[in-house]
C-alpha cells in the first residue's frame, strides 16, 4: 500500500476543511524519526519515534476493553516520571501475541535505551542514561499475527540515524502519515496559548478510521507541548478534554484494543509553575488543549472507513448529559440511521427509533427533531409544513447535523459519527486480503 505524500497535502474531499492541514513547525524539545521497516512488504513509512532528548512529563488514556495489547500492558507496568522515547509501528496490534510479544517490545526498549543513551553522550554535554523503562509503544494493525521483532529491531540503527530535531509542517505530516492503517489522511491538529505570560504550543496527530467506538479513547492519539506542567496535572486534563472530544466521536460502535491518548510535556516553554489543577492560569491552555482533541477527533470521524458523509448529533435539554449522550450514540450507531443517510434519505422516522430504543426516559409530546435548520418533528408530531422534498435535498450535503430536543432538562451532549456505505463493507472484507 504505497503513499502519494502529494496527493494528501491537495485532498480537499467534498470541499470540507478536513481535507486542511494546519502548519505544524517546530516545538521545542521533541525529534522526530519516521521510517519504513518493511511491515508492509513495500516501502511505505511504518515506524514512527518521538525522541524527548531531555524526557517529557506525560500522561496516557487506554482503551477500557477487557482485551488489551501487550504495548498498553508495557506502558502501564513502566513506573517513571519522564519519558524519553515513544514508538508506534503499524501493521501489527501485538494483541493476543502473550508473553513473547511483550517480550519483544522488552527487547526493543533494552536496544533503543542503549542506543538513546549513546546518542545522549555524543550530542549533549550533560548526557542522560536512558533505561527501558523510559521507552512506551504504540501499537496499530491486525490483531493476532507474531509481532514482527527482528523487523523492527534490524530497523532501530536507521530510525535513530533519522532523528530530526528541528520540526516542519512536512515531518509532523510525515509522522502522522507513518501511524495510519486504513486511513485514507493523515490528521494533524495545533494551537497555540499562553500559561501566564508564556507562549505555549500544543501540537498533535491521531490515527484511526474504523473499529471506532469512544470507551475512554478511541485510536491513537498524541499530543506534545513545550507547556512545564506536572503529569498529575496532565492527567487530569486529559481526562477531563477527551470527554466531549475523543468519547464524543463513533465510526462502527467497535472499540479497540490498542485504545491509547498520550500527551507529552517538554517544558521548554519555561511557563510559570502550576501547582493546581484549578489554577486560572491554565485557563487558555485547558480551552486550547480541548479544540486539538477535537480537531482530531472530527477528523478520525471525516475519515472513517467508507464514510461520505460527516454527521454532528446534537442532543439538548437533557435530565442529565449521560442520558443526552445515550440518545447520541443511540442514533449515531444505528445502522438504519447510517445506512438512510448514505443514501441522502430523509428518513426521519429512523431517528425516531433510535431515540426510543436509547431506554431513555421523557415525554414524547415534547420531542423535538430538526435536520440543519429544517423542522422535522415538533412537539411530538410531524412539523405541519413539513416538506420532504427540501429535506431530501439538504440531505445532499456533505455535513448532515442532526439536532435532537427531548424537553426533559438543560443538559446536553454533541455525538459525531459518519454514514455506512459499501465501501465500508469493502474495506473491511478486504483488510487482510
Amino acid at each position: 500500500m504505497g503513499i502519494n505524500f502529494k496527493n494528501f497535502l491537495s485532498s480537499q474531499k467534498n470541499n470540507n476543511k478536513m481535507g486542511d492541514y494546519q502548519s505544524l513547525d517546530h516545538l521545542d524539545g521533541v525529534a522526530i524519526s519516521t521510517i519504513s521497516a518493511n511491515l508492509y512488504n513495500n516501502t511505505r513509512d511504518d515506524l514512527v519515534m518521538f525522541y524527548f532528548r531531555d524526557g517529557a512529563n506525560f500522561a496516557s488514556l487506554y482503551t477500557q476493553s477487557k482485551i488489551i495489547s501487550e504495548n498498553i500492558k508495557w506502558n502501564l507496568s513502566q513506573k517513571t516520571k519522564k519519558i524519553y522515547s515513544l514508538i508506534v509501528n503499524t501493521r501489527n496490534a501485538n494483541t493476543f501475541t502473550g508473553t513473547k510479544g511483550y517480550q519483544s517490545l522488552q527487547k526493543i526498549a533494552d536496544l533503543v535505551s542503549i542506543k538513546l543513551t549513546e546518542k545522549q553522550k555524543n550530542d549533549d554535554n550533560n548526557p542522560e542514561k536512558i533505561n527501558s523503562h523510559h521507552v512506551i509503544f504504540g501499537c496499530t494493525g491486525t490483531i493476532g499475527e507474531v509481532f514482527p521483532l527482528e523487523m523492527i529491531k534490524r530497523s532501530i540503527p536507521n530510525l535513530l540515524e533519522q532523528i530530526k530535531y528541528t520540526q516542519n509542517k512536512y515531518i509532523w505530516t510525515k509522522a502522522a502519515l507513518g501511524i495510519m492503517t486504513t486511513d485514507t489522511k493523515p490528521k494533524l491538529a495545533m494551537e497555540e496559548c499562553k500559561i501566564g505570560s508564556a507562549k505555549v504550543k500544543i501540537y498533535g496527530i491521531a490515527k484511526g478510521s474504523g473499529m471506532i467506538h469512544p470507551n475512554m479513547a478511541t485510536t491513537l492519539g498524541y499530543v506534545f507541548t513545550d507547556a512545564d506542567l506536572s503529569n498529575d496535572i496532565l492527567k487530569k486534563l486529559l481526562k477531563k478534554n477527551v470527554t466531549n472530544t475523543f468519547n464524543a466521536i463513533s465510526c462502527d460502535g467497535d472499540t479497540s484494543t490498542n485504545d491509547m491518548i498520550s500527551i507529552f510535556s517538554t517544558g521548554k516553554a519555561n511557563n510559570q509553575k502550576i501547582l493546581n489543577f484549578t489554577d486560572k492560569k491554565l485557563k487558555e491552555f485547558d480551552i486550547s488543549l480541548n479544540k486539538v482533541l477535537l480537531n482530531l477527533a472530527k477528523r478520525v470521524v471525516s475519515d472513517g472507513e467508507g464514510a461520505s458523509k460527516f454527521v454532528t448529533i446534537k442532543v439538548k435539554n437533557s435530565k442529565t448529559e449521560e442520558d443526552a449522550k445515550k440518545i447520541g450514540f443511540s442514533i449515531a450507531n444505528s445502522k438504519l440511521v447510517k445506512t438512510a443517510i448514505a443514501g441522502e434519505d430523509p428518513n426521519w422516522g429512523r431517528i425516531v427509533m433510535a431515540i426510543g430504543k436509547s431506554g431513555i426516559e421523557f415525554n414524547v409530546q415534547k420531542l423535538s427533531i430538526k435536520f440543519g435548520d429544517l423542522k422535522i418533528v415538533i412537539n411530538g408530531k410531524l412539523y405541519e409544513k413539513y416538506e420532504e422534498s427540501i429535506v431530501k435535498e439538504y440531505m445532499k450535503n456533505y455535513a448532515i447535523d442532526i439536532e435532537v430536543d427531548i424537553s426533559a432538562g438543560k443538559k446536553a451532549f454533541t455525538v459525531y459519527t459518519m454514514d455506512l456505505t459499501k465501501r465500508y463493507i469493502e474495506i473491511n472484507a478486504d483488510y487482510r486480503s
